[in-house]
């Protein structure tokens, strides 16, 4: 009886545990998010430090030069896109914007004009462009929270690059030493995976951008900044992103005419398959290891168990699940694994 007593109550111990572990990891999703995050920044940026330490730049020096080129490019962003988009935002919000809708909607038919009264819909309940800038230009806490948040990912990232190998060394130091070189070999895969694809993702998102955006300017696209701005950022959630962006862009298109519809749904189509067959492959290649089914299950299950938000990282936690996966259970050699040079070379991270 003692024994079985004892038995009990170490597995109700472990239990307890357990659910007590769960429940603290779900109250802190928040900073764990904030740190993974962090993680998958400083990934992306060291191998460019990396490289500028091989070319006698520190490495202080270049992680300054990173964060002064991040700060640089959104600048740049603020002064020359911004007050375009803003300007596309409050004609489409305003009232002559929504009633070039309203008539486009009375005298079309079909699908066309179910797409339309649906956006005439939508926009019935919006506020004006000024209502929504003005509150945002407001220090709010909720701003001043993501400031917070911003900086405090910014400065765990700054602090992983030169503090991973020491958490490395903390955690190989816990295990027999048979299994310390697998597990250094497994952790930089995995960095270097989560790396290679946000590099790739950023020049996706550039790219799309960019280049929806001047085609849509060449056909006549309404709000045409708005828009490609909009299918670039989509860009990071994985097949929905980009199917959403082509369907706003052929219901926006609608509004004009036809054939500006169709010709906004020809140049998603034309972008999304020199993406699919030629940007993918070559510049981004199988970075994270993940089969197309793969991406978009982990999408639809991160997005269902957590909020819309955590789909955004839905392929580095599954890229690291897969990797894990390959190591322990199919006894891959993660030192023999290949990862795609993504502006950088691997080799860079291993100087």
């Amino acid at each position: 009886m003692g024994h079985v007593a004892r038995r009990t109550a170490v597995i109700t111990l472990v239990a307890g545990s357990i659910i007590v572990v769960a429940l603290a990891l779900w109250k802190l999703r928040l900073v764990i998010a904030l740190l993974f995050s962090a993680m998958i920044i400083a990934a992306a940026m060291r191998p460019g430090i990396e490289w500028l330490a091989g070319h006698r730049l520190p490495r202080p020096a270049g992680l300054a030069l990173h964060y002064l080129a991040i700060f640089g490019l959104i600048a740049v962003m603020l002064a020359f896109a911004v007050p375009r988009a803003l300007d596309q935002v409050d004609h489409a919000l305003s009232p002559s914007g929504k009633a070039e809708i309203a008539h486009a909607a009375k005298t079309s038919t079909g699908i066309k004009h179910q797409v339309l009264t649906a956006l005439q819909k939508r926009l019935r309940h919006l506020p004006k462009g000024s209502a929504l800038i003005k509150p945002a230009t407001q220090l709010g806490p909720k701003a001043f929270e993501v400031v917070i948040g911003i900086f405090f990912t910014l400065a765990a990232a700054a602090y992983w690059i030169f503090e991973r190998d020491k958490a490395i060394d903390v955690v190989c130091s816990l295990l027999p030493r048979p299994q310390r070189k697998l597990i250094r070999d497994t952790w930089s895969l995995i960095d270097l995976r989560l790396g290679a694809f946000v590099r790739g993702q950023l020049i996706l998102i550039g790219a799309v951008g960019i280049v929806l955006s001047l085609l849509f300017w060449a056909i006549g696209e309404p709000y045409w900044l708005l828009i490609g701005a909009f299918a670039g950022l989509v860009e990071v959630i994985p097949v929905i992103g980009p199917l959403v962006a082509g369907a706003l862009a052929v219901g926006v298109g609608l509004t004009s005419s036809l054939h500006v519809a169709l010709f906004a749904a020809a140049c998603v189509l034309v972008v999304r398959l020199l993406e699919d067959y030629l940007i993918m492959p070559k510049v981004l290649g199988d970075a994270v290891g993940l089969s197309p089914l793969l991406v978009l299950l982990s999408v639809s299950t991160v997005g269902i168990l957590f909020s819309g938000w955590a789909v955004l990282f839905a392929v580095p936690i599954a890229a690291v699940g897969v990797t894990l996966f390959d190591v322990v259970v199919r006894n891959v050699d993660p030192a023999e694994e290949e990862v795609p040079a993504v502006i950088f070379s691997p080799k860079a991270d291993e100087a």
